[in-house]
């Protein structure tokens, strides 16, 4: 089993915040099956402030540009993600347009 973790920012506004969390703790059961369908085992989110940190295991058949592919022809994930950006604030670092980005691991136990 491969593991990915991600990172990305929201919007540094306490309401905001709080709507993003509100909208995690009841995730649309949509999204949840297409995280699954994708080849992601387990997905965890993690918060500091307005920072976020995401651990994903994932199956041998998982892939990054299938996963995106999926998404891009799933208008209840597109609906998903355009509400998300609501709140959300590209990680300094990200490409234009990127939201969770990929980070290297620099050490393990």
């Amino acid at each position: 089993m491969k593991k990915y973790a991600l990172g990305l920012d929201l919007i540094d506004d306490p309401q905001l915040i709080q709507e993003y969390v509100d909208f995690h703790k009841n995730v649309w059961p949509e999204i949840k099956t297409s995280i699954s369908a994708s080849g992601i085992l387990n997905m965890e989110i993690y918060r500091f402030e307005n920072r976020l940190f995401m651990i994903m295991e994932v199956n041998a058949l998982f892939s990054f540009e299938k996963k995106a592919n999926m998404d891009a022809s799933n208008p209840k994930v597109q609906e998903w993600e355009k509400l998300m950006w609501k709140y959300q604030s590209a990680i300094p670092g990200a490409k234009e347009g990127e939201k969770w980005v990929l980070m290297d691991k620099i050490f393990e136990l």
